[in-house]
């Protein structure tokens, strides 16, 4: 059996499914699998135990991996690729500011504890916020899946607790993704990686380093433009397949 190129990194079983697409469009380009995480409401919300069960995944490969993430996703990616980058080709990150703490749930519980009204409105605020405006029948649907991702995902925020993160330096080549009119994680939190990762990082990583801004489509833009984002992650990949090809051919190895 073909080991997997990539690996698309999932810690929100109710929402996977708008992953669906860009993983479709990337799987025309490479091999590609699915890592899950699922977490039930008698587990504790804990993201180490998620690195932990990756690592146990990941350690049998015998090369490294190009790691993907959306949202908390990401924030696995990123936690992971600072402990094990020699288990890491890249890392892309979509939907992932410079605080990578930042997530839907975030802004749920923040306006919970700001707004009295039910935890229903609040969903359908959400689902808003998320999505555009939707059909009846669709919002409905959406505000169910919400509500289920608040109890499954691996988000570390909850009613009770409000986690901040730094932002966390990788010693890999990284993509950040994000969308202009994301109103979760916006435009600052995506740009501010280029000044983190340049202070952070050595000039040849520096290098393999790239930011890119959906232009619309909101937090969940790579599934509402999937053939976009898919081009400009084989793009990502391309480019560090070309400059390892050069720092081959400079050292005399072709």
């Amino acid at each position: 059996m073909t080991t997997p190129d990539t690996l698309w990194l999932t810690t929100s079983p109710e929402l996977k499914l708008f992953n669906n697409s860009l993983l479709r469009n990337l799987s025309r380009q490479t091999s590609i699998a699915q890592w899950e995480y699922h977490q039930s409401l008698d587990e504790p919300s804990s993201l180490e135990i998620a690195v932990t069960l990756l690592h146990d995944y990941l350690k049998s490969r015998n090369k490294p991996v190009h790691l993907i993430g959306h949202s908390t996703g990401g924030l696995l990616g990123l936690l992971y690729a600072r402990e094990h980058k020699e288990r890491v080709k890249s890392l892309t990150l979509l939907s992932v500011g410079v605080n990578p703490g930042i997530d839907w749930h975030s802004h749920y519980y923040a306006q919970r504890k700001l707004l009295p009204i039910r935890r229903q409105m609040l969903l359908s605020q959400m689902v808003y916020t998320l999505f555009g405006h939707q059909p009846e029948c669709t919002r409905r649907k959406l505000i169910a899946m919400l509500e289920k991702d608040l109890d499954n995902s691996a988000s570390p925020h909850s009613l009770y607790k409000h986690v901040s993160i730094s932002p966390i330096h990788v010693s890999v080549p990284l993509f950040v993704c994000g969308c202009q009119d994301d109103t979760i994680v916006d435009s600052r939190q995506i740009q501010a990686w280029q000044e983190f990762f340049t202070q952070n990082t050595t000039p040849e990583l520096q290098s393999k380093f790239r930011l890119w801004q959906c232009p619309q489509g909101g937090h969940f833009f790579h599934h509402f433009y999937s053939e976009t984002v898919g081009k400009e992650i084989i793009k990502f990949w391309n480019s560090l397949s070309y400059n390892s090809l050069i720092a081959a051919k400079s050292i005399g190895l072709y």
